[in-house]
């Protein structure tokens, strides 16, 4: 929720490939800390709706009605569906050798429409956090992992949910809104792209991934819901709610449930919400629960106590908390010389896809207004602009139509775009863990990014705890001159 998600099999004949997935036979997984593979994040995915192409279909399933539609004696008609392309692709095409310290995807038994959507998006390796869960996950254990942004944890819970529900068949009469995989993220932009990924990994499997988010069209939302099963729901608390609530869904099939980002639910108080979810799903012991947080603190650990059955605990420090493809600096600026630091780093350099973070929704807005003033091709994301323009501002950015994407945390987590090449703090953050976050939109994939902090009278006291985290000092620097000239009037 990326173009790809950055994010496997012996020789079977169509009728075991409908059978249940077998239990894996896992390779050790690596050390905490151990060699990473070559590529270590998630998988930009086409749209959600893309449709299957495998000739390789789950078992027929019923046409969806709605609860409140049904009479007593009224049963589900079972779905039609379109007939499957046949595919070219085989297991023989996706070769991978075994290397000393890293997991193949074909160490898993994995089906062969999940290994040919995984040989489609280009990952021969497990990361670190996919080959730890996994081992986990795939024999039905629930599972904590802790991991920083970038990592592949989104794959991993979402090959994870894939197999299971291509090993266990649908029942055969089932009604609209009943989803088998729960999903619940706390922004809107992170549901978007976990549908993305699952929407990639899902191509051959005829799995259906459906997003429940607030400030989007409720109606549309629902035509989607009646239209089609719901195998894999991704929601953000409050619209999940929203949807429950009028008796549109319901949770008592859910054979998984996933709680991403758990410690930023937790700050952004959405922990009673999420309460009243789970009290909706099957006990924890008849369901498969996954919960994923970038900290693991007292609050997380008590959450996943209550709502885990002996989990399986998946720690991954990475050698460096913030990535060594990320060169940066720190400019020591009064608060009224921001501005003008920022418009001359971005037209001096021609800067062509930047990333500003600021605090405050307010201060956000008044800095996109300001650099659309003076001409620079300037959007903001944050809680205030509705859903729609959210999207359409990431897909610009993610084009190359707006230059510069003025945001607020809101977009530090979850967000994969590539090519951005630079990351500006326009005011540091308040939690130390948000700097990492922000940093991290820039050097993926191996690629170089530099990320600079604009350091003032307000929020100077903020780089300790940064370099404590850090775990080094970070110099500060005087910014050149030539960056302090005024800004020029417009017609000057």
């Amino acid at each position: 929720m990326l173009k790809a998600l950055k994010k496997l099999f012996g020789k079977e004949d169509a009728a075991a490939q409908a059978a249940a997935v077998p239990a894996p036979v896992v390779t050790p997984p690596p050390a905490a800390g151990g060699q990473a593979p070559s590529i270590a994040q998630p998988i930009e995915a086409p749209a959600v709706d893309a449709q299957p192409t495998s000739s390789m279909a789950l078992p027929t399933k019923a046409e969806p009605i709605s609860r409140h539609d049904a009479t007593p004696n009224s049963k589900p008609r079972r779905e039609r569906k379109p007939k499957p392309q046949a595919s070219l692709w085989k297991p023989e095409d996706f070769v991978v050798e075994a290397q000393e310290g890293k997991t193949r995807f074909h160490d898993f038994k994995l089906s062969n429409e999940l290994m040919h959507a995984i040989h489609d998006l280009g990952f021969p390796y497990c990361t670190p956090i996919q080959a730890q869960v996994l081992g986990y996950t795939l024999r039905g254990q629930d599972a904590i992992g802790r991991a920083q942004t970038g990592t592949g944890k989104t794959a991993a819970f979402l090959i994870s949910i894939i197999a299971q529900l291509q090993q266990t068949p649908p029942p055969k009469e089932r009604y609209m809104g009943e989803p088998r995989a729960l999903i619940i993220a706390p922004t809107r932009e992170l549901v978007v792209q976990i549908a993305k990924d699952a929407a990639a990994l899902t191509k051959y499997s005829g799995l259906n991934v459906m997003t429940f988010v607030g400030g989007m069209d409720f109606d549309k939302q629902l035509k989607s819901l009646e239209a089609r099963h719901c195998d894999i729901l991704v929601a953000t608390p409050g619209r999940l709610l929203d949807f429950q609530q009028r008796g549109e869904v319901h949770l008592d099939m859910v054979e998984v449930m996933v709680l991403d980002e758990a410690d930023r639910m937790l700050d952004m108080g959405f922990i009673p919400q999420v309460r009243q979810i789970i009290r909706q799903t099957p006990p924890k012991p008849e369901r498969q629960t996954l919960l994923f947080s970038a900290t693991f603190t007292d609050d997380v650990m008590n959450l996943a106590k209550q709502w885990t059955t002996d989990p399986a605990i998946v720690e991954i420090e990475p050698e460096n908390v913030a990535s060594e493809t990320v060169e940066q600096h720190v400019y020591a600026v009064a608060g009224s010389d921001k501005y003008k630091l920022l418009y001359n780093l971005v037209t001096q350099n021609n800067w062509q896809r930047v990333m500003v973070f600021a605090n405050r929704k307010d201060e956000v807005r008044r800095i996109e207004e300001r650099l659309v003033r003076d001409g620079i091709n300037a959007a903001q994301l944050s809680g205030d602009v509705p859903q729609h323009k959210r999207i359409r501002t990431l897909e610009n950015f993610r084009e190359g139509r707006v230059t510069v994407l003025v945001a607020t945390d809101v977009a530090g987590r979850g967000i994969h775009i590539d090519g951005i090449s630079h990351v500006i703090n326009f005011t540091l953050p308040e939690d130390p863990d948000d700097y990492v976050h922000r940093i991290g939109r820039t050097g993926r994939a191996g690629s170089n990014g530099v990320s600079i902090s604009f350091a003032g009278e307000d929020d100077s006291y903020q780089l300790p705890g940064i370099e404590q985290l850090l775990g080094r000092k970070i110099s500060c620097e005087m910014p050149p001159e030539a960056l302090l000239k005024p800004v020029p009037r417009k017609g000057q």
